[in-house]
């Protein structure tokens, strides 16, 4: 568990790599600073380069900015192996105004990043980001995306890790999110919190 001041991103081709931590601390900025790293830098071919993009639109609530897709960060990150879905993700604890609502925007996530996370798995390649993961840990089975991940040579991937987004009825929600973070923390070889 280190904290992430400057980043050397060479240093991690290769390997396994979590950022964590609260809204608003640049982790997909880094997540795409990564993919700029790949294609400009090392030159990898972009369609080696896997990207799942489970973040919400980028949107600012009670000042607060939540979301944010990679290409709002890196434009180029398109030319990558997208694996997209149709529609959107929707922020639960921020949209739900009831426990039966937040459930039902779970699933309609859960469904979404399952199904991008399997076509993944049908055709994988050495190199894997994910942005936002938190959305897949919700509802998502923690083996199956160990199981991912090990398939990859070099996994760059982002979580929210904090309190700042919260609601009365998502406590359980919120608590569940933090303990399969810290599953992630401690089962990917280089961890760091954002802040």
């Amino acid at each position: 568990m280190t904290v992430l001041n400057d980043f050397d991103f060479e240093k991690i081709v290769g390997t396994h790599t979590l950022l964590y931590g609260e809204t608003n601390t640049k982790k997909t900025f880094y997540t795409a600073k990564f993919i700029e790293f790949l294609l400009e830098i090392k030159r990898v071919p972009p369609k080696d380069v896997s990207v799942l993009d489970f973040a919400p639109k980028l949107a600012y609530v009670n000042k607060l900015k939540i979301g944010g897709r990679i290409q709002d960060y890196y434009s180029n990150s398109k030319k990558c192996n997208i694996i997209a879905f149709k529609g959107e993700i929707i922020p639960p604890r921020i949209n739900a105004r009831n426990q039966k609502e937040l459930f039902g925007l779970l699933c309609h996530n859960h469904k979404k990043v399952v199904k991008i996370l399997d076509i993944f798995n049908a055709n994988p390649t050495e190199i894997l980001i994910i942005n936002d993961i938190s959305i897949y840990l919700h509802l998502g089975s923690k083996k199956y995306l160990m199981d991912t991940i090990s398939k990859t040579k070099t996994f760059f991937g982002n979580a929210y890790y904090g309190s700042s987004i919260s609601s009365k009825f998502s406590k359980l929600l919120s608590i569940k999110e933090k303990i399969r973070v810290e599953f992630l923390i401690k089962n990917i070889e280089n961890s760091f919190k954002t802040n």
